[in-house]
């Protein structure tokens, strides 16, 4: 199956993005935790070329705790600051003042050098869809500045957030990048629900799924769905069907249902920690 999923929005958010970028004096890019290479818009290096930067692998409560480890070291060798965070319950946002500060703090000391004191260090938060900017805005805000959605593509347009005196935030919209050279960045996007479910085979997607499960985190299909020795993948989705009663008229399976099953399980954490992108 091809993975491919670029709406005209996005090439005019990106444009938005190239002409905003002298306005801040850091980039702040949110990547999924499980895929820390394949949710990483390879665009972002160079828009953010010559500004501070702060990465912040969200949604780290569902990566492999071993691997978040992996890649912060990574990350920080490449000479991003770095820090695991997790959105929805607010872990590890305390701290990105601080880091922000460290990571600003060239800008500071020569605005302190030119006689300008307190003027607010400006963001940009950008990301690719679904990855949980506006759930982190929120969260490090404090409250319901932006909208949030457990899909793709809800901001749409640009919006400043004035945290405190000390930092405002640009908001961006979530962009892709106009076409995935390796379908294996494409299909990882599509596991963790970056890629639009509509245009997607839901039962070919929890196929590739749980091969990847049970090449990986075999233990995670038998405590989640009682299954562990099977012939083949379509056989493994069937004894899903089974375990979870997804029945059609009589006793037809409902291959669809279960598919779609094992894919929501697989975003939401109830198939374990898992990390998909490998440490290179």
């Amino acid at each position: 199956m091809n993975y491919q999923w670029y709406p005209g929005h996005m090439t005019k958010a990106k444009r938005r993005m190239q002409e905003d970028i002298g306005l801040v004096d850091l980039v702040i890019e949110l990547i999924d935790a499980r895929i820390p290479v394949s949710s990483r818009n390879p665009e972002i290096d160079n828009l953010g070329k010559n500004k501070a930067r702060l990465v912040l692998l969200n949604k780290s409560d569902l990566a492999d705790e071993k691997h978040n480890r992996l890649w912060m070291d990574v990350f920080k060798e490449k000479g991003f600051h770095v820090l695991l965070v997790n959105s929805k319950n607010g872990q590890g946002i305390k701290a990105i003042q601080g880091i922000v500060k460290e990571a600003c703090r060239e800008k500071i000391e020569r605005d302190r050098r030119r006689g300008i004191i307190n003027r607010p260090i400006r963001a940009m938060v950008v990301g690719i869809p679904n990855v949980g900017k506006s759930t982190f805005i929120n969260s490090f805000a404090g409250k319901a500045c932006t909208k949030t959605g457990n899909k793709p593509g809800v901001t749409k347009g640009k919006q400043w957030i004035r945290l405190n005196k000390d930092l405002e935030l640009l908001d961006t919209p979530g962009i892709l990048w106009p076409k995935f050279e390796d379908q294996t960045v494409g299909l990882r996007l599509a596991m963790i629900g970056s890629i639009k479910d509509e245009i997607i085979d839901a039962t070919e997607l929890s196929l590739r799924i749980i091969e990847f499960l049970h090449e990986h985190y075999p233990l995670a299909l038998n405590e989640r769905y009682g299954i562990l020795d099977f012939d083949d993948f379509n056989e493994a989705l069937r004894m899903i069907c089974l375990n979870r009663r997804c029945f059609l008229k009589g006793e037809e399976l409902h291959i669809a249902r279960a598919a779609g099953i094992v894919c929501d399980d697989f975003r939401n954490g109830r198939l374990g920690r898992i990390t998909i992108d490998r440490n290179p």
